[in-house]
C-alpha cells in the first residue's frame, strides 16, 4: 500500500466515521483502552464484532487513532485467524486440522466440503451462505475429528457427518 492510498484511506475513514455510529462504538472502545497502543488486539475484536469483518478503511482507521503504522494492525488482523478480512457467510463450518484431527480423517472432511460447496478453505460461499475455514488445532484432540459448525464444536465427525450438515445448510440455510 503506497503513501497516497494510505492518505486517501484515511480521509474517507474520517468522512465515513462522522456518519457511521459504529465508529462512535469503536472511538468509546479506544477510548476506554486509553489509546493504548498494546490494546490493538482488544480493538480489533470490537471492531469485528461491530462491523462483522476487518475492512481495510477500518484498520486504517485504528491504525490512525492508535498511532501505529498500518502495517502493524494489517499485520496482526491477519496473523489471528479469529479475524476475518472479508464477510463471512450466514454460516461457519471450521474443520480442525491438527495431527489427532488429521490422522482421523479432516482432509477427507476438508475435501467433501469442499467439492459440495464449490469454495476452497478460507473463501465463502458466491451466495454468502457458508464460510469454510481451516484451524491447525482446536484443543479437542480427545474428540477428532472435530468441526466447529456456527460457533458450536462437534467431535466425532465424519466426511459424511459434515456433508450432510452443508448440504442441509446449502439447501433451506437451516441445520
Amino acid at each position: 500500500m503506497n503513501s497516497a492510498s494510505t492518505v486517501k484511506m484515511k480521509n474517507t475513514a474520517k468522512a465515513t466515521s462522522v456518519t457511521d455510529k459504529r465508529f462512535k462504538m469503536l472511538d468509546a472502545t479506544i477510548k476506554r483502552h486509553q489509546y493504548q497502543q498494546d490494546a490493538l488486539i482488544e480493538i480489533l475484536h470490537k471492531a469485528q464484532e461491530l462491523f462483522g469483518y476487518l475492512e481495510n478503511d477500518v484498520l486504517i482507521y485504528i491504525a490512525h487513532n492508535l498511532k501505529l503504522p498500518p502495517s502493524r494492525v494489517y499485520g496482526v488482523a491477519t496473523f489471528y485467524h479469529l479475524f476475518s478480512l472479508a464477510p463471512s457467510g450466514v454460516h461457519t463450518c471450521v474443520v480442525c486440522t491438527g495431527t489427532a484431527c488429521y490422522v482421523k480423517g479432516a482432509q477427507a472432511i476438508l475435501a467433501n466440503v469442499e467439492k459440495s460447496a464449490h469454495i476452497h478453505a478460507g473463501e465463502t460461499t458466491a451466495d454468502g451462505q457458508i464460510s469454510l475455514l481451516t484451524a491447525r488445532c482446536l484443543g479437542a484432540c480427545g474428540i477428532a475429528s472435530a468441526v466447529v459448525f456456527d460457533g458450536t464444536v462437534l467431535g466425532n465427525q465424519t466426511a459424511e457427518s459434515v456433508l450432510e450438515r452443508i448440504k442441509g445448510w446449502l439447501q433451506n440455510g437451516s441445520i
